[in-house]
């Protein structure tokens, strides 16, 4: 009678207690919408501006905030926590944080929460089978006259996103600044750049630079507090109006917003427009190569639903723009790209040196 060994037949793997099931798995990421619709909601309350330094009940953080629900538990666990009974702010809301800087700031940083909460967004996401079976955005179904014309026709859906990008700027601002020299530059424009707030930093590193900056109307209208006798104000679309000239171009983290083919004319116009010797600098963020979660992997989705448009990975970065310099900001995922205008209109040829 043959005998088994025992020994050598496989162990069936014990699950231990905090390991999550291929259910817990599938529930977290199918049902996930539960946790950013609870913070947009969150901000939209205004609930962690009603925290102080003392912990709070939920009545108590009702009352304060204006909002009589009492289901705080579910709805608030991503920026509060509890003592005993009472509601305190997690990291990401503390009192610290919100002390470190401005109230407008403080407003700001909220609109970015609430931005990625507009209806525009979720409604998209609806028919996101559509931009993955096409390519195409799936705001062609949802909004058919396309993200900017929706922001111009709902002022206040346009306020949160303008808010939204300015407190994001603020953040990135000191990275360019310290990662490029603009010092050799008499005149940079800022094309889409939104209320101005990376050419007024510019300028006032160096005050011997003049600025103009170039949006949409209704973005220009909205930053016309920027303008000065160094920084003029110049209105219009990069694909039917003439750009300025200038001797240095900045476009932060606008080339994500469109397809190859909007892109390249985006270049072209610029080129058109740059003084002999012009450089072009191009801020965005880069996909890392690996296969961890990141924001910008992230932000890719969100481009082709919204927008059509896409994050580059470095090594992309060649097919997507003319010759070229990269140099990485000190967030990895930003990086600088130097397009040169040379003699004659023509491009200079690539290098893997730093930008200088």
């Amino acid at each position: 009678m043959a005998t088994t060994d025992v020994r050598k037949q496989p162990r069936k793997r014990e699950r231990t207690v905090n390991e999550a099931t291929p259910f817990d798995t599938i529930a977290k990421i199918a049902g996930g919408a539960c946790l950013p619709r609870s913070l947009h909601a969150v901000a939209d309350l205004g609930v962690a501006d009603a925290l102080d330094d003392q912990p709070r009940t939920p009545a108590e953080l009702a009352a304060a905030s204006g909002h009589i629900r009492t289901r705080w538990r579910e709805s608030c666990a991503s920026c509060l926590h509890t003592e005993s009974s009472r509601w305190t702010a997690t990291r990401s809301g503390t009192r610290r944080h919100r002390d470190s800087c401005d109230p407008t700031t403080r407003t700001r940083l909220r609109a970015f929460a609430r931005m990625l909460g507009l209806e525009l967004n979720w409604n998209a996401y609806i028919e996101f089978g559509h931009s993955l079976r096409t390519g195409q955005p799936a705001t062609t179904k949802t909004t058919p006259r396309g993200l900017w014309a929706y922001f111009q026709e709902n002022p206040e859906a346009g306020r949160i996103f303008n808010e939204a990008m300015v407190s994001k700027a603020q953040a990135q601002v000191p990275a360019v600044i310290a990662a490029y020299d603009f010092s050799p530059f008499g005149t940079i424009a800022d094309i889409g750049g939104g209320r101005g707030h990376l050419l007024q930093a510019l300028l006032q590193a160096d005050r011997s630079a003049r600025g103009v900056l170039f949006d949409l109307p209704n973005v220009i209208q909205d930053a016309a507090a920027a303008a000065s006798d160094r920084l003029k104000l110049q209105a219009g679309d990069f694909f039917k109006d003439p750009l300025p000239a200038a001797d240095a171009y900045i476009l932060m983290e606008v080339i994500h917003d469109w397809a190859d083919d909007e892109s390249l004319a985006i270049f072209k116009a610029i080129r058109r427009a740059a003084k002999p010797g012009a450089k072009l600098l191009v801020i965005e963020q880069l996909i890392p190569g690996d296969n961890e979660p990141h924001w910008s992997k992230m932000l890719d989705i969100h481009m082709l639903t919204l927008l059509g448009g896409k994050q580059t990975h470095r090594q992309g970065v060649r097919r997507t723009a003319p010759p070229h310099r990269v140099r990485a900001l000190p967030r990895a995922s930003d990086a600088v790209r130097c397009l040169n205008h040379g003699s004659g209109g023509r491009l200079s040829g690539p290098s893997t040196e730093p930008c200088h």
